[in-house]
């Protein structure tokens, strides 16, 4: 025992501390960010400092969960665990965390809003989600959650004067913490019966013969609600549209990829790891679920004009998807739902970055048909964007074509045959309104948004860029980053 009474074992050693790094330097980057604001914050000379040290503070933190991966195991009382899942998960969010920062750099620019709360708010959100992806015990899953959903919730309304920001946060923060309650709900319940909230006590109890599940069953349910609104799964969508639409456009591409990967990892965690053995019970609500949410996200997207509130609507669909990995309850499944989420991740940031692109100040160009001429004013963005609106279609040579073909083979071999088939005529659906942007784009004439348009800027160009050669890396050659989350699959089982 040490002079002060605390047993030793819960003094952090160097090791875990390694373990825990990316969510340190994060947390030490954004805590350093609002001590820099006063020299160089609003009136000062450099502003873009501020992105400057969160892109660094990023790649630092992506080295840093690399590293922890060599010395993985369980730290802090086995409350967080470090291994190739949740290896592959923060280097995910970390990665989108810099793609964020870098689509952020002229949307600050042009609204005149670059200062340190934004970046510091960036940094603790993934910092959160690094927990949540980490954690072997369901109290940390729910401090890293908030963690990540009350820095976003913040995000949502960053520009205070813009009554659409504003709308969108409430909406977000009320919705949310109504979410929130019944995964507490669930937790309690769970903790109630098993006496434990780490998980692998959590699997080795319900691994015992003549427990009753019943409780546990209904803890499932109650955490399906609470975590099928973080991935805005149907029926729990409804908040994404509008929080999408009026949060700003970079945002809105953070919110659309980065805590919805952290989700899922939280998701295929409990439920295909802990849950496996109840599986029976909450099999058939994510099934419904997942049918809902490709139906209602695709169904809705061809009526939209926004760009934004369609691909929240995309993202919906997409989450349906994602959902019918989980509904297969199998490795093949889990590694399926982790490599979509790469080849999402790509994809959506880079819609998104062209919205950025053409929105203008206030974003008064968001329409669709905003996008008219583009090919011919700036081939290049266009021929991006195509890369993008292909691979979300599953165009094969894209990641989005092997992302849906893993993730419906999995269901196949988990006998879901007529998920599988609805999923299919679901893609069908979606191709409609993703082909109108190359439509609007190649077939239209330039309209006032195209001709008044500004060349792609350094950082947004990076943006663009990057996200459109991991799209193509993972149609064409896959198997690195498949074989990653097949190795982080089979630490599930």
């Amino acid at each position: 025992m040490l002079a002060n009474g605390i047993s030793s074992s819960f003094v952090p050693s160097n090791l875990e501390m390694l373990r825990f790094a990316p969510e340190l330097i994060l947390s030490v980057a954004g805590t350093l960010l609002m001590v820099l604001d006063p020299f160089f914050g609003e009136g000062k000379k450099s502003p873009k400092i501020f992105g400057h040290i969160s892109i660094v503070a990023f790649l630092l933190a992506i080295f840093g969960a690399v590293e922890a991966n060599t010395v993985a195991g369980p730290a802090f009382s086995n409350l967080l665990i470090v291994d190739g899942f949740a290896t592959y998960f923060r280097v995910l969010v970390l990665v989108i965390g810099v793609f964020a920062v870098l689509s952020s750099y002229l949307y600050l620019d042009r609204e005149a809003a670059d200062t340190c709360e934004y970046h510091a708010l960036l940094l603790f959100s993934v910092a959160g989600q690094c927990l949540m992806v980490s954690s072997n015990d369901l109290i940390m899953i729910f401090i890293g959650l908030e963690i990540s959903s009350i820095a976003s919730y913040v995000l949502a309304g960053y520009l205070r004067n813009d009554r659409r920001n504003n709308e969108s946060a409430l909406k977000y923060f009320l919705l949310g913490s109504f979410a929130t309650g019944f995964l507490l709900y669930g937790v309690s319940i769970v903790y109630g019966v098993t006496g434990t909230t780490k998980l692998d006590e959590i699997r080795t109890f319900l691994a015992a013969p003549g427990v009753p599940t019943g409780y546990v069953a209904l803890a499932a349910a109650l955490m399906i609600v609470g975590l099928g609104f973080k991935v805005s799964g149907a029926p729990f969508q409804v908040w994404a549209p509008d929080v999408y639409q009026g949060a700003p456009a970079p945002v809105s591409a953070f919110m659309a990829t980065a805590p919805k990967a952290a989700a899922f990892a939280i998701f295929l965690r409990i439920f295909v790891t802990d849950f496996d053995k109840i599986g029976s019970s909450w099999e058939p609500l994510i099934w419904i679920s997942a049918l809902l949410s490709m139906t209602i996200g695709n169904f809705a997207a061809l009526t939209q004009t926004n760009i934004k509130r369609m691909l929240a609507y995309s993202s919906i669909a997409h989450a349906g998807y994602l959902l019918v990995a989980l509904a297969a309850r199998s490795e093949i499944g889990t590694a399926a739902a982790m490599f979509y989420l790469a080849a999402y991740a790509l994809m959506n940031i880079g819609a998104f970055a062209v919205v950025i692109h053409i929105c203008g100040k206030g974003e008064k160009n968001v329409l669709i048909s905003d996008l008219a001429g583009l090919g011919q004013k700036q081939p290049l963005t266009a021929g991006l964007l195509t890369v993008f609106v292909l691979s979300l279609i599953g165009v094969p040579l894209t990641g989005g074509f092997f992302g849906k073909f893993y993730i419906f083979r999995s269901a196949l071999e988990s006998h879901l045959v007529w998920l599988a088939i609805l999923g299919l005529l679901n893609s069908a659906v979606a191709a409609y309104y993703y082909l109108r942007l190359l439509v609007v784009m190649y077939m239209h004439e330039p309209g006032e948004a195209t001709e008044s348009l500004e060349p792609l800027s350094p950082g947004l160009g990076l943006a663009l860029a990057l996200p459109a050669v991991g799209t193509f890396v993972l149609g064409v050659a896959p198997g690195a980053v498949l074989a990653l989350a097949t190795a982080g699959a089979a630490l599930t089982k």
